[in-house]
């Protein structure tokens, strides 16, 4: 009996949008506001654009590069060259990597999904000044109801990968990609036109340049870069394996790199305004987006409206990145453990949801369990961004520049096509020396070994 032929993507379109969806998610909103207000605003917005450009964008093409010349899962990536067959570890790491971070990105998609029913609903409309944080901490204290909008949400994200590559994940990126270009945009321009607006965009583009003199800020600026373009997790390497012949891969990934940065912007557009219309501190951490913003949209002329158009954006720019990030766990049960994809989706799903019901009781449940002084939320988010993420990055980067040999890497960056003389040893300079370098200084600050 003959193997079904491995899924492709319908159209280069199709392709570029799915992984414009992976790299845009509550990363670019829920993470890049708060991360950009506790460091100074213009300041980690340059810094953030420079590590796009000079190591997330190297990096994104050394996993589209794997992933292409392979045409196979991360893991299977690992094993398709004459390289140690140790390199499988890399993958199952990367692996590892998006099973983690799917288990508790699916629980904050899940408070979304919470906050866009509570509107649409009424539940949330009209509280008084203050009343957001409370709401909050009681619902994360819940003994069930975090948990079940968790396994909605794990639901709707299974619902399209278990479609398909083309059927599934490309027609719903098709869908969810503009629209949420479409909202982002409403909301800035509605931001815009709030009283002391313009503190809110000089806070995000006149830059305190004596910022720039803090290591700690690039760092910060790195870590970002890579969470949000979703280097290392083998996302762009599973997706990349499905690319047709003759796909430029270099001009995909500046699209979607540049795409990603400017939709993290316009969601800072949409913020940092509001933010600072009613004196807020810029620096709220991760309770920007679900106790400050909440107290803002009660006070402003057309709240409602636009608490309701913000948690639309909220669940479908998580969807767009869950789908993406399930994936990688489904590919590798199809091509490693031979699964069916129905199969394979279910057990993937099921597997995560359980790790994602400990995560999402973390506050209910489970509130006086720690490990390693974390809650399990906390342990979970730890591992994945601050080991597992950086050390699948450094592990790809490496072997890209290193391990494949030059000549695969430039034909496969070519892809049948002629590669600027220019652009081809600025590429492997940075693959091979820069990107691992700057990426073994976010791992090391992560586990705090060193500090800036």
């Amino acid at each position: 009996m003959s193997e079904a032929p491995r899924e492709q993507w319908a159209s280069r379109a199709g392709f570029v949008l799915a992984t414009l969806g992976c790299a845009v998610g509550l990363g670019n909103i829920w993470r890049f506001a708060y991360v950009a207000g506790e460091n100074g605003g213009a300041a980690f917005l340059l810094a953030y654009v420079a590590c796009v450009v000079a190591i997330g964008l190297p990096a994104m093409l050394a996993e589209f590069v794997l992933g292409s010349r392979a045409r196979l899962d991360v893991v299977g990536a690992f094993s398709s060259s004459k390289a140690p067959r140790a390199w499988r570890l890399a993958g199952i790491g990367a692996v590892l990597g998006a099973f983690l971070i799917l288990s508790y990105y699916s629980v904050v998609a899940g408070w979304a999904y919470k906050y866009f029913a509570g509107y649409a609903t009424g539940d949330l409309r009209g509280l008084p000044r203050g009343e957001a944080a409370a709401r909050f901490t009681a619902f994360l204290r819940e003994p069930a109801e975090p948990m079940a909008w968790h396994f909605v949400f794990m639901a709707t994200t299974v619902t399209v990968v278990a479609l398909g590559v083309a059927r599934g994940i490309e027609r719903a990126s098709r869908i969810l990609m503009p629209l949420l270009g479409a909202i982002v945009l409403l909301l800035a321009g509605y931001a815009l036109s709030l009283p002391g607006a313009a503190r809110g965009l000089a806070f995000l583009f006149a830059p305190d340049w004596s910022a720039l003199t803090r290591p700690g800020l690039y760092l910060a600026a790195l870590g970002q870069a890579f969470f949000s373009l979703g280097v290392g997790m083998g996302v762009l390497v599973t997706y990349a394996s499905y690319v047709r012949e003759g796909e430029r891969l270099p001009r995909a990934a500046g699209m979607i790199a540049a795409g990603d940065t400017l939709f993290a912007i316009a969601a800072g557009v949409a913020i940092f305004p509001a933010v600072f219309a009613f004196g807020i501190d810029p620096a709220a951490e991760e309770g920007l987006v679900f106790i400050t913003l909440p107290n803002i949209f009660q006070q402003i002329p057309g709240g409602y409206f636009f608490s309701l158009i913000f948690f639309v954006l909220l669940t479908v720019a998580a969807l767009t990145s869950t789908i993406s990030v399930l994936e990688v766990v489904v590919t590798y049960f199809v091509e490693e453990l031979k699964m069916t994809r129905k199969r394979a989706t279910a057990l993937a799903a099921v597997s995560i949801s359980v790790l994602g019901f400990f995560a999402a009781a973390s506050w209910g449940w489970f509130r006086n369990t720690t490990i390693f002084g974390m809650n399990v939320f906390g342990l979970l988010n730890f591992t994945s961004a601050n080991i597992l993420l950086p050390l699948g990055g450094f592990f790809i980067v490496v072997f890209t520049g290193w391990f494949m040999g030059r000549r695969k890497v430039k034909a496969e960056l070519s892809n049948g096509g002629s590669l600027r003389a220019r652009f081809w040893p600025v590429f492997l300079f940075l693959v091979r020396f820069i990107a691992p370098i700057a990426i073994a200084l976010v791992f090391l600050n992560g586990i705090g070994i060193i500090r800036f």
